[in-house]
């Protein structure tokens, strides 16, 4: 499994994932995986450019409640095993590791579940760490739910240390969630 950049070359796969019900967010679930169809279908070369977005040009976010923020740099990258595999994303502020409220994490991930269990998130977020380091950032905090065992394996895989259980805001549904740290 390599991290490669979203292209035509690749998208037919990755739209067969959406196709099976797969979602990309596990915050907007349905909604995103509608939405980026939508997308697709409507501008494949500017859904594709707005995948790598290091200057935050692109639409505000919006969250299923309607409210929308700002963008942050970022960037997605698809996991490849010669099929889709998942995508992980990165998104920061630079200068610093802080981010805003409505940023959980500066890294989510998602594998399509006929291809779970297979290590390809462990790998995924080993190989975008040095890309996150090269960004000047000491450290990335990472948060995920508190029943995600497989995220928590996956987290500690890569060096990720405990660091607190938080409620998320209530845009995220107040619901419970643990914040990982990873040194750089």
């Amino acid at each position: 499994m390599h991290l490669v950049w979203p292209a035509r070359d690749y998208l037919p796969s990755y739209v067969a994932a959406l196709n099976r019900g797969w979602t990309p967010d596990n915050v907007r679930g349905d909604f995103a995986r509608l939405d980026e169809l939508a997308r697709i279908e409507a501008d494949t070369d500017g859904f594709l450019e707005a995948l790598v977005d290091r200057e935050a040009r692109g639409a505000p976010l919006t969250f299923p409640d309607g409210r929308t923020f700002p963008r942050l740099p970022g960037y997605r990258r698809w996991m490849w095993d010669g099929d889709f595999v998942g995508t992980i994303g990165f998104r920061w502020q630079p200068g610093t590791e802080a981010l805003p409220p409505y940023v959980l994490g500066p890294i989510g991930y998602a594998v399509v579940p006929w291809k779970r269990g297979h290590g390809h998130a462990t790998d995924a977020l080993r190989l975008l760490l040095p890309e996150v380091k090269a960004e000047g950032l000491r450290y990335v905090e990472v948060t995920l739910e508190p029943q995600n065992l497989s995220s928590r394996h996956v987290i500690e895989a890569n060096g990720g240390v405990f660091v607190e259980e938080f409620t998320a805001p209530e845009m995220y549904g107040s619901k419970k969630g643990v914040r990982y740290r990873i040194p750089l």
